[in-house]
């Protein structure tokens, strides 16, 4: 017998069997390291929104955070969320159907334990659902008692032995050991080089699939819950009123930003008449949908909505000056001028400074006090102080105070405090961008310049035709990064925000970490990450479809 093994063992199969499982132990360290520090912790947050959760766990409150935060959108938000578990269960598909057809081959067996893989995936998230409050409870149960190692121990052992507990792990142990034994099976029967790759496209679709249709179902059942109680408490029902009109919005939207694209491909005048004519229509039809929004935010939570305009501010303020000033302080540092080498070190510097440490002098420049440094230099040019970091009212606002001429508040613009931090904002992040486009600037061959200025180019039309163009990578890696940025921007504004500033520079982050520690939600504070986290994924998408279109690589 042991004969037969270690002939098997250093067989041409046998060596295969070694290849996969040294690959699969090497690989096994980082994933152990991404699911315990980065999939667990989103899992685990998700978890945490969806409870009442003050320092102990409290009662399930499914969407309520949500609904709170962005009363109906938060609906549409996690039907969001199962549409693109079903893109993605699509996608996998579509690419199993692609491999097969690519090398000749016939997938469909191998979704018989690939999906049966993806139902023991889903099996496992169900085990943990159902293991988490076990754990949960632990220090409930450790109140008045001698806290020790082995209490820990003994506490945790019950919470893993729960028979309900035991019942799910065998359910996902159980479904995973049998297609592991299919996969086997077939692979003994009909071996393929590509037997890994159509197995894991297989569990993926259908994990997801199953995991679309779960999360449609919680949300669809949560979504009734509320219209109930709204019927109950004698409100009327608009919150199912605003899910479908402001779904219908955007996908009007979706549908005229498409047709437009086609509308400028079109060949014929006829065509690109006709296409854009029924774009616009769509998007005035688009709009009248999500005109619901109005109400929808005025119904959510006010100081989410007002974190979220002034993050609008604080991006609209930075992201644009900070690359237009980079890019032109880049193009004249990689000019032939003496010195360059200290100036690009000097406008690195800011870059690299500790954030707390320049941000508390920034404060102190800009003291609201008629004492402060800032307004003693403005003195001297007979400007009367001004409160700076304790200015609630807009800029724009103050501006026309100063010309006697009276502009709605909606107008108002940035409070000055929000001014100052962009200010800030811009003085640190200009030197980082400046040598990113300097990086950019040095992959540009001189030879097109040359030909440029043998054909009778002068320096601008070589910047604007040919720089301009070749750095649009470099263009869209900064304003990608720099508008995340904006939306996680928190050290600098927690240090530099006031009382007497009235919350106009708390931008989302700063919010978020508010509810978190000052008030102790722990529960809505995770919703609001999510929701968070939903519009940075957004304007990272907007942005790769409106500006990566336009990225020229060479």
């Amino acid at each position: 017998m042991h004969s037969k093994l270690s002939a098997m063992w250093h067989s041409k199969r046998g060596r295969q069997w070694r290849e996969y499982l040294t690959a699969y132990l090497m690989l096994a360290p980082s994933v152990i390291l991404i699911f315990t520090f980065g999939i667990f912790p989103v899992m685990f947050a998700v978890y945490v929104s969806l409870h009442r959760w003050r320092i102990r766990m409290g009662k399930f409150v499914g969407l309520a955070h949500y609904v709170r935060a962005v009363e109906s959108l938060g609906f549409l938000l996690f039907f969001g969320v199962a549409v693109g578990m079903l893109f993605a269960a699509w996608r996998a598909w579509r690419a199993v159907i692609a491999a097969a057809r690519e090398h000749a081959e016939s997938p469909w067996l191998w979704g018989v334990p690939g999906a049966v893989l993806g139902v023991g995936g889903v099996l496992w998230m169900r085990y943990g659902v159902i293991l988490l409050p076990g754990v949960l409870e632990i220090p409930n149960k450790a109140i008045g008692v001698k806290r020790s190692q082995g209490l820990f121990r003994k506490l945790l052992w019950e919470a893993f032995t729960e028979p309900h507990v035991l019942v799910a792990m065998g359910a996902a142990a159980g479904v995973t050991l049998v297609g592991l034994l299919l996969w086997w099976v077939l692979y003994r029967r009909r071996p393929s080089a590509r037997h890994s790759t159509y197995i894991l496209q297989w569990g993926t679709g259908v994990f997801f699939l199953l995991a679309g249709f779960i999360t449609a179902g919680f949300t669809y059942h949560q979504l009734q819950l509320t219209v109930q109680k709204a019927l109950q408490e004698g409100k009327p029902p608009t919150i199912a009123t605003h899910v479908v009109l402001i779904t219908i919005g955007l996908i009007l939207f979706y549908a005229a930003w498409k047709l437009w694209q086609s509308a400028v491909d079109s060949a014929s005048d006829k065509g690109f008449a006709f296409k854009g004519l029924a774009a616009l229509f769509l998007l005035v039809a688009g709009w009248i949908f999500v005109a619901e929004l109005p109400p929808v935010i005025e119904a959510g939570d006010p100081d989410l909505w007002r974190g979220l305009v002034v993050t609008i501010y604080y991006a609209l303020g930075t992201v644009p000056f900070q690359l237009g000033i980079a890019l032109v302080l880049s193009y004249l540092l990689f000019q032939n001028i003496r010195g360059r080498e200290f100036f690009r070190v000097l406008y690195f510097m800011p870059y690299i400074t500790p954030t707390v440490a320049s941000a508390a002098v920034f404060r102190l420049l800009f003291i609201g006090h008629p004492s402060g440094l800032v307004n003693r230099f403005l003195r001297l040019f007979g400007i009367k102080p001004l409160k700076w970091l304790w200015e609630p009212r807009g800029v724009f606002s103050l501006i026309a105070d100063g010309l006697g001429v009276h502009i709605p508040s909606w107008a108002a613009g940035p409070s000055l405090a929000l001014v100052v931090i962009i200010i800030y904002s811009i003085w640190t992040y200009v030197g980082y961008d400046t040598v990113i486009y300097l990086a950019g600037l040095g992959n540009i061959p001189n030879e097109i310049n040359e030909a440029a200025e043998i054909d009778g180019a002068s320096r601008w039309q070589i910047f604007r035709h040919i720089t301009l163009p070749l750095l649009s990578p470099t263009t869209y890696f900064l304003s990608l990064i720099a508008i995340i940025g904006t939306f996680k921007a928190f050290n600098h504004i927690y240090v530099m925000r006031e009382t007497e500033a009235l919350k106009t520079v708390n931008t989302f982050s700063v919010v978020i970490f508010d509810t978190f520690f000052t008030d102790t939600r722990y529960g809505y504070a995770s919703a609001m990450a999510f929701v968070l986290f939903a519009i940075i994924l957004s304007l990272t998408y907007i942005n790769n479809k409106v500006q990566g279109s336009r990225v020229f690589y060479q």
